[in-house]
């Protein structure tokens, strides 16, 4: 009975002539199952309740009434072997795969039959305020929402559109169909046949985005770079908005889904034809037109129909320029004359100031070496200064004839960018087109009376304007440079670098000591402008005589001995530091030294503790030596007494 629908999850028991089964037939459209009771310990039947559902067709009631039935009790092995556990498990019977096939081929053709997921078209029967229904030629019509359609605001009945089977019945056993989704599958089949085959489409520009626009293509959104636009740079992308235009894909990612196109590649295109063409009769030397394209810090690119060209910055202009944007503009249109290209003539290089004529032949005739000349500071460097002297020409003043002064410095330090400036011609070569100049050549110099301003022992005041390891150097005036050796600073001080005792800028007194006018060389010193103090110091420490001096420091070599009333210091010996009791003097001690050297030309003293008491014992000895060799005849007393002063001497030497 293919109308009705009856579920029976263990149909095990069979009907025999000996079970009453009643059955009633009631025609309705609903179908109940009551529970079937079995008297049977030994067997348990379950029977699941059918859902409600309607059927078209005529359909009785089945009404399965509780009856008693008595089975005769089987042998569980053989129960359990012939059960059916697929039945049992799934709560269907085991539908052989054949059987299935030849049901779904049975179905092919029939009318209103359709797959989830196919894209098929179909045609709106009826509009209202929010939906259009559209029919498919299936048992039922699919409902899509108007927002689908927004791109086709002219949208009415009878037009055919593309749409998905999203899926055959909803819950409410309604088709559910998309519009949107099929145009993009479509869309996707289309772009990459389009790519494949590179045919021109047509695009919406919808809006601007970061670095180009998106375009409205097949309804999907694709990317304009802002470089594929047009051959030339676009300063304004919003002149595209909203406009239908030509386009080539040229990328399509599946795996992001994004898709590129290109405006350009159509013009590029077009002109190929007209770029062969420029670049056959290209030459060098030959002056065309052309239409500043692009502007950079090294250069400008001219468009010359079609063909690019590059006018690099230095061949811009015969002066000098800090950038392009001074001498040219975007969109300007100038005549340029082709300076070389390569082989396969794609990079062509142009220049514009070949057009005019080199500033060097327009100078006067009559321009030498020794001319005094006018310029402006066009560059500084370390090294000196570039001079402009007439547009496009140039001279280079080096730092050391910008001043008669021999110590380093820096053409900063004399010029500024922009300056007006004076300057002599040093050299001069028109075929070279180099010329330098200089600036203290506008001054005397100031060596050449040396001898008589600065004479040998005269005292002066200098700058101190630099110092190395060996010395300080002073400017005496501008050009006139001294050096004053370390040695040569102080009479007292032990200087180890000129820095513990100078610093840049500071003036101090100088005395001239040596003078070289041929080699420009003067010989300074310091410590000349005052009276050498060891020549007092001569008479304070001479050698045998006794000075009080305190310790100041101490190594294993000796120590430094300062005095109250003296600047000077010297030095003990570790040897001669011991004391009359046999120890040491140590650090801040203070005692008497006799001082044993002493040297005014190296500002050298030595001095001894231990010389003092040693000297007292030898004297004594001496005394007494004489005592006795002196008496011819001695007393008693007498020989007493010696006695005593031999025993004080052994006690003091002991």
């Amino acid at each position: 009975m293919s109308d009705k629908k009856t579920k029976i999850v263990d149909d095990s028991i069979e009907a025999t002539p000996e079970k009453a089964v009643k059955v009633t037939k009631i025609p309705a459209k609903k179908v109940k199952i009551e529970e079937l009771e079995i008297e049977n310990e030994d067997l348990k039947l379950a029977v699941e309740p059918l859902e409600e559902s309607e059927i078209e067709n005529e359909a009785v009631e089945t009404v399965i009434e509780k009856v008693k039935v008595q089975k005769p009790i089987e042998d569980p092995q053989a129960f359990l072997d012939n059960f059916d556990w697929h039945k049992y498990e799934e709560g269907i019977e085991f539908i052989d795969e054949s059987q299935l096939k030849s049901f779904d081929e049975a179905l092919e053709g029939t009318s209103g039959l359709v797959d989830e997921r196919q894209v098929i078209e179909g045609v709106v029967v009826r509009l209202t305020d929010r939906e259009a229904i559209i029919d498919i030629n299936a048992k039922s019509e699919g409902v899509i929402s108007l927002n689908e359609f927004r791109y086709n605001p002219k949208l009415k009945v009878g037009d055919t559109v593309e749409v998905l089977i999203d899926r055959r019945e909803d819950n409410s056993g309604q088709l559910v169909l998309s519009h949107r989704k099929a145009r993009v599958i479509k869309a996707w089949d289309r772009v990459n046949n389009a790519h494949e085959t590179g045919e021109i489409v047509n695009g919406f520009v919808k809006c601007r985005t970061k670095g180009g626009m998106i375009v409205d293509v097949f309804g999907l959104e694709a990317f304009l770079p802002g470089s594929q636009i047009d051959v030339k740079p676009i300063r304004d992308y919003d002149q595209f908005v909203e406009k239908t235009m030509e386009f080539k894909v040229v990328k399509v990612n599946h795996e992001f889904k994004n898709v590129v196109v290109s405006h350009k590649a159509l013009i590029e295109a077009d002109l190929e034809s007209q770029k062969r063409e420029i670049i056959g009769q290209l030459e060098k030397g030959q002056v065309l037109e052309g239409v500043v394209k692009n502007i950079t810090s090294y250069g400008v690119f001219v468009d010359l129909g079609g063909v690019d060209g590059l006018i690099h910055i230095t061949d811009l202009s015969w002066s000098r320029i800090n950038h392009p944007s001074e001498v040219v503009e975007l969109d300007q249109k100038l005549n340029v004359v082709i300076l070389d290209f390569d082989d396969e003539k794609t990079r062509i290089q142009l220049g514009l100031k070949q057009l005019n004529q080199h500033p060097w032949e327009a100078l006067a005739e009559d321009l030498k070496v020794g001319d005094k000349v006018k310029g402006k500071v066009a560059i500084i460097a370390d090294y000196g200064a570039f001079i402009e002297v007439a547009p496009g020409v140039e001279g280079l003043i080096h730092v050391s004839e910008m001043s008669w002064s021999t110590h380093l410095r820096s053409a900063q330090d004399f010029v500024k960018l922009g300056d007006e400036v004076e300057a002599i011609i040093l050299t001069f070569d028109r075929e070279q087109r180099k010329m330098s100049m200089g600036m203290k050549q506008l001054t005397s110099d100031p060596w050449t009376n040396i001898a008589t301003k600065y004479p040998v022992g005269s005292k002066h005041k200098g700058i101190v304007r630099n110092y190395t390891n060996f010395g300080v150097f002073v400017e005496l005036e501008e050009g006139i440079d001294g050096l004053v050796y370390i040695s040569d600073l102080s009479w007292t001080q032990k200087i180890k670098h000129p820095s513990d005792f100078v610093k840049v800028g500071d003036t101090i007194d100088v005395m001239v000591i040596e003078l070289d006018v041929e080699g420009r060389k003067l010989n300074l010193g310091h410590k000349q402008t005052e009276e050498n103090p060891w020549d007092s110091k001569e008479t304070n420490f001479a050698v045998d005589s006794i000075v009080t001096g305190t310790i100041k420091e101490k190594n294993a070599k000796g120590a430094i001995v300062v005095f109250d009333n003296d600047d000077a210091e010297a030095f003990a010996p570790a040897r001669l530091l011991e004391k009359e009791d046999g120890s040491k003097l140590e650090k801040g001690d203070t005692a008497q030294f006799k001082v044993i050297e002493f040297n005014k030309d190296f500002r050298k003293i030595v001095v001894s503790h231990t010389a003092i008491f040693k000297a007292e014992e030898q004297q004594n000895l001496k005394n007494a030596n004489k005592a006795s060799e002196s008496s011819e005849k001695s007393t008693l007393g007498d020989i007493s007494a010696l006695a005593d002063l031999k025993e004080q001497m052994e006690k003091k030497g002991k």
